[in-house]
């Protein structure tokens, strides 16, 4: 029994070890071309050539804060964030809204509305270019951060509507019943009871979203023209553009427009892995 025991525990030491090792593979993996960008902006560009993946002989401040100082960078920024800001609202307000009204009501065409909204995973947005730009040229919104927004939302919608729906659906029906007892509408019951229990999901979502939101490129450059409505990937792009083959300030360039969502994502992951995996309220 002894050995039997002893031999169960090396063979699970070894897979520990084993599984640590794939996952210290995969991470090395991921952060290498991170961590050479990072290095890469504080190179001279002889330095970046001779020298691609190791430290800097000399580290130059200077490339990163000369992007620093630079109007154009910020209002990029700016234009990214106010994006992003208002996408995750937007989502979050008309998703919960939606989700309620499928948990809470039973009307005519609820299955195959729900199959509707689910099919919209299937379809990217690229595959709507066309008629998307077609109808945003319609109602004027071509040109406009607006414009961007909103095709953003609806292609964001699917995946907020089903996380919702599903902690909604979890709910027990003894709390809907205590509010309708208590004289709660259903709005003052959604706004003031369902919401504030669903904050790993609005977490979940408001994450996901904004980081998907700020990394956001074809849409802006499809429907944008004025420079000054630019985010920063297409900002990236024009930067690359003038500086040509000036690597190190294309790596500082990135890094700073990176560093952002990197900070967000560890800051928030908890909270992610929380709003995934959290189930309702149990009766």
């Amino acid at each position: 029994m002894a050995e039997g025991q002893t031999l169960i525990g090396s063979r699970s030491r070894i897979s520990r070890v084993c599984v640590y090792a794939v996952l210290s593979v995969v991470a090395v993996a991921a952060l290498a071309p991170i961590v050479a960008t990072v290095l890469g902006g504080f190179k001279s560009l002889g330095d970046l050539r001779v020298n691609p993946a190791g430290l800097p002989r000399e580290w130059i401040w200077a490339n990163y804060l000369s992007i620093l100082g630079s109007g154009t960078y910020w209002r990029m920024m700016l234009n990214s964030f106010l994006i992003a800001a208002w996408s995750v609202v937007f989502t979050v307000v008309f998703a919960s809204m939606v989700a309620f009204a499928f948990a809470q009501f039973q009307f005519r065409g609820k299955k195959a509305l729900m199959s509707y909204i689910t099919v919209g995973l299937m379809f990217p947005t690229a595959t709507a270019v066309v008629p998307l730009f077609v109808i945003l040229t319609q109602f004027g919104l071509v040109d406009s951060h607006l414009g961007v927004i909103l095709p953003k939302v609806a292609g964001g919608m699917t995946m907020a509507v089903l996380l919702f729906y599903k902690f909604f659906q979890g709910m027990p029906r003894d709390l809907s019943d205590a509010a309708e007892v208590d004289g709660c509408s259903h709005f003052t019951f959604y706004w003031r009871i369902l919401l504030p229990l669903s904050a790993p999901i609005i977490a979940t979502v408001a994450i996901v979203n904004f980081v998907a939101s700020w990394n956001l490129y074809f849409l802006p450059m499809i429907l944008l023209n004025s420079p000054e409505l630019f985010t920063w990937p297409i900002g990236l792009m024009d930067y690359t553009d003038e500086r040509g083959t000036e690597w190190q300030m294309i790596c500082a360039y990135v890094t700073l427009t990176m560093l952002p969502m990197v900070i967000v994502f560890l800051a928030a992951q908890k909270h992610i892995i929380a709003g995934l995996t959290s189930g309702a309220v149990k009766s």
